[in-house]
């Protein structure tokens, strides 16, 4: 679910369309359910998060591979400020990609597309419960958007980011395991911690 806190700081970085990415859950269509099971995809982090002794390694590399995923998909539709010909939906739940639209209809009414390359540093499951009613995880990245880009196709420019926007910042993800796979249900960001 999407926060006051969350919602206040992607309307703070709205020059940067990282900060608006998945910023929470409100509104949607349609089912909440994903479409499919996530296909395997580089993972922005090393699955060293999950010792070979970890009884749920392999949930973990999972909860990895549909972060990964979503981000993936993420970066194509601000690559152009539309979802269409992406395969976001299978990575988040429905209402948080209702706010993803609404956050690239910003971007294509202020006329903004990102270029430029996001970096994850030390992405990691850090927990998970496999026993409640629906499993759940908790994902921990280091966003690195030093070499991030909004550019204005109205302007034909890259926009400068603002000066006090922090290039490394902590963010942290849920996810819940559904009968196809696990589905990112939250992603927050936090400015205030630099990692």
């Amino acid at each position: 679910m999407m926060t006051a806190r969350l919602t206040r700081w992607a309307g703070l970085c709205a020059a940067v369309p990282l900060a608006l990415a998945l910023t929470g859950c409100g509104g949607g269509d349609g089912d909440a359910k994903p479409s499919a099971a996530p296909p395997a995809a580089s993972s922005p982090a090393s699955a060293a998060s999950a010792s070979p002794a970890d009884p749920d390694a392999a949930e973990k590399r999972a909860v990895l591979a549909s972060y990964a995923s979503m981000w993936t998909e993420q970066m194509k539709a601000y690559r152009k400020a539309d979802a269409k010909g992406t395969d976001l939906e299978r990575y988040v739940t429905a209402e948080a990609l209702g706010q993803f639209r609404n956050d690239l209809d910003r971007m294509k009414a202020a006329g903004t597309v990102v270029r430029g390359d996001l970096a994850h540093d030390g992405t990691e499951v850090t927990a998970v419960d496999m026993d409640a009613q629906t499993p759940t995880a908790t994902v921990q990245d280091c966003m690195d958007i030093s070499k991030w880009q909004t550019y204005s196709t109205k302007k034909n420019q890259v926009l400068p980011m603002p000066s006090n926007q922090p290039r490394r910042y902590v963010a942290t993800a849920t996810a819940q395991k559904w009968e196809d796979g696990w589905i990112i249900t939250t992603f927050t960001p936090d400015g205030a911690q630099p990692c």
